[in-house]
């Protein structure tokens, strides 16, 4: 798509094609459609971030809204799947706030999480002894069989979600979002320093 001046658009080549943007707005993605909406109405500006952070949210609420068959057959949120994946990775007791941490989540909804796991008998609380604010938390046997059962039936699952891409985009895809992850992370760990 052309400025109003007959020239390429901000971030585009003299074809009005962006870099790195592959075929543009043939894509028939929802993001494509509001993409060229924005570009019609402001086109002076350079779009190109939308068409990665748009699809990146997109992609996320789209898995969100399936929610995980195995997970859901197990009668588990994604969040709690991996509030007590956290526990069976790290292989030790955490504290909610360590979990909190692990898990990307605010303190209260770990809080409420842990008590509907504690109701099911998945995971355990005890009291520390030397501070009695301090709660450690650790899987039962139970909730260390349910994530080992469920574990490969979830991999399996997310890798038919992505079997629409070849092998090879997959890792390259992996690699970008890690380091767009990493970067991120460390940014956003210097602004709160």
């Amino acid at each position: 798509m052309t400025a109003t001046n007959g020239g390429p658009t901000p971030g585009s080549d003299a074809t009005g094609a962006r870099p790195g943007a592959g075929p543009g707005p043939a894509r028939g993605d929802t993001v494509s459609a509001v993409v060229r909406q924005w570009q019609a109405v402001h086109p002076e500006l350079d779009t190109g971030p939308m068409e990665i952070i748009g699809r990146i949210n997109r992609c996320a609420a789209l898995l969100q809204q399936a929610e995980d068959a195995p997970l859901r057959r197990a009668g588990l949120s994604r969040a709690e799947f991996d509030l007590l994946g956290a526990l069976r990775r790290t292989g030790h007791e955490l504290t909610p706030g360590e979990l909190a941490r692990e898990t990307f989540s605010s303190g209260a909804a770990v809080t409420k999480r842990l008590k509907q796991l504690t109701e099911r008998g998945l995971v355990e609380r005890r009291g520390d002894t030397r501070d009695r604010r301090v709660a450690h938390v650790r899987l039962t046997d139970a909730g260390r069989g349910l994530v080992d059962g469920i574990l490969p039936d979830q991999l399996a699952y997310e890798t038919a979600v992505l079997s629409v891409l070849p092998p090879g985009d997959q890792a390259g895809l992996a690699g970008l979002l890690a380091e767009l992850l990493g970067r991120l992370e460390g940014r956003m760990g210097a602004l709160r320093a």
